[in-house]
């Protein structure tokens, strides 16, 4: 007897697991693999770093996401040491945060930090201006990341963008397209300000993503 492909898709079903775009276009098919497979309520993990005078990594928080609704389920935030004691432009913000940091060697930070995302099973990691933070994070090489900024700057992905912005031809705002102006525009909180904490960061670029109401499908052309 044949090997039949559609009972895997059926058993999918059954144990309620999710099919990504492209599953969904073999469903019919019933040409589906592994590959295609993902969790009915996965997560996510957005990251942000604050570096020293010597550009090092002496802060980094997450804020951990439903990968449906983008809400925050839980925080972590670390705090490098000897880095931290360099000192650096935010220094004076590293404790305005209401997550409690662990304090910490890097490699210890990065170890947990790993194990943590590996328990959750979070393979995708969502940054804003994303290649900085994956540029002083090579211990996360190894998993999916995704530029936030390259879906928030663009006509196409953020309605919230104005017809009077100036924009080049592929649709992406010349200027004003960091966290601070991106979130301004998207709540239309003029008071707002980012507050450079690493963690507090991390939760306020989740919430550029939630208010983007974009799907994840949709950040394949962000992925780096």
């Amino acid at each position: 007897m044949g090997y039949n492909k559609s009972l895997d898709f059926l058993n999918m079903i059954k144990n309620g697991i999710a099919l990504s775009e492209k599953g969904k276009k073999k469903a019919a098919s019933g040409d589906i693999t592994s590959r295609d497979m993902a969790p009915a309520c996965g997560l996510i993990a957005v990251i942000d770093t604050e570096t020293n005078w010597r550009d090092e990594v002496m802060s980094l928080g997450v804020a951990i996401a439903d990968s449906n609704s983008f809400r925050c389920i839980e925080t972590r935030y670390y705090i490098f040491e000897p880095e931290c004691r360099v000192g650096g432009i935010y220094s004076g913000v590293m404790y305005k945060c209401s997550t409690r940091p662990v304090e910490c060697m890097r490699d210890e930070a990065l170890a947990d930090l790993v194990a943590l995302l590996k328990e959750r099973g979070i393979s995708r990691i969502f940054a804003y201006n994303a290649k900085f933070d994956l540029g002083h994070l090579p211990e996360l090489v190894d998993f999916e990341w995704y530029d936030i900024m390259r879906i928030a700057a663009y006509r196409q992905y953020n309605r919230a963008i104005p017809e009077s912005a100036e924009c080049y031809k592929t649709g992406r705002l010349k200027t004003n397209y960091g966290v601070e102006p991106m979130t301004r525009m998207l709540t239309g909180d003029s008071s707002y300000r980012e507050v450079h904490n690493a963690v507090e960061d991390a939760v306020d670029e989740l919430r550029i993503v939630e208010l983007l109401g974009i799907s994840l499908d949709e950040y394949e052309c962000a992925r780096i």
